[in-house]
């Protein structure tokens, strides 16, 4: 069974994301303990690139910020090995990436990478489910998942995605890329993609995309199993710099605790 599937055995699962590296890796380092510490159920590291089609504006300027400082995938490979080894982290970890950093690292060395040194899962948002044999075969030869994104999109591919889901399935809660809504309120229809999902699936789903309040995040956990949420943690890094672990932490926790709430 996938160690990701810990993240959602005690009920709801809260799924923070952070880039690495911005505004240096010691600081996402010390984040990423903070957000374990606040309950975080599973964390999402994204490696910094020059062209993260499915960020929106604050996700790629932080992409704009890591790389400036020259972040690359041996440096996030070494900080996570450090978070396991030496800082004793045991939550389930996933990289958000990019295809083209994979390939230009080498797929099965990226793969061997993750398993070496304790990253669970993958999500590639620029691979599409009928090209994910690209990566399939070598995260399954090194038990990393890749995680499925199912989007609003997706319609007749929903179930026939879900079915091969591993991990857990990021649900997608609204057409366009990343960012935070301004409102309660999504345009889609996520209680009817669950459902879907939820026919042909056991495998854990979580809604990311523009959450970024505790009522947001306990609305979407109450429709599936989990919330995720970027860009107002990036925002948060973004404002604060190097002081960003603890203003972190307290969103993380008021966030965690709306979730974990959710019955």
């Amino acid at each position: 069974m996938s160690k990701i599937s810990d993240a959602f055995t005690a009920g709801k699962a809260f799924i923070p994301y952070i880039t690495a590296g911005d505004p240096t890796l010691d600081v996402t380092k010390a984040t990423i303990l903070k957000m374990v510490a606040a309950g975080a159920d599973l964390i999402e590291i994204g490696i910094p690139f020059s062209d993260p089609v499915a960020e929106g504006p604050t996700i790629q300027a932080a992409s704009e910020r890591a790389l400036r400082n020259d972040i690359n995938v041996d440096q996030v490979f070494a900080m996570v090995a450090e978070l396991r080894k030496d800082d004793g982290v045991t939550i389930p970890l996933v990289f958000m990436t990019y295809v083209n950093p994979v390939f230009v690292y080498g797929v099965e060395k990226f793969m061997a990478h993750c398993n070496a040194v304790g990253v669970d899962g993958v999500i590639v948002p620029d691979v599409p489910f009928e090209e994910k044999g690209l990566l399939a075969d070598a995260c399954a030869g090194n038990g990393v998942d890749f995680i499925s994104m199912i989007a609003p999109s997706s319609e007749d591919r929903i179930a026939k995605i879900a079915r091969e889901a591993q991990g857990f399935i990021y649900v997608v809660s609204s057409l366009g890329v990343t960012g935070v809504r301004s409102n309660d309120k999504f345009e889609t229809n996520i209680d009817s993609i669950v459902a879907q999902i939820r026919r042909v699936t056991d495998v854990p789903c979580a809604i990311g995309f523009g959450i970024a309040t505790p009522s947001q995040a306990a609305g979407m956990a109450a429709i599936a199993d989990g919330a995720i949420v970027g860009s107002a943690i990036v925002n948060i890094v973004a404002a604060e710099g190097v002081g960003a672990p603890e203003p972190v932490y307290d969103f993380v926790k008021a966030m965690a605790d709306s979730v974990h709430g959710v019955g």
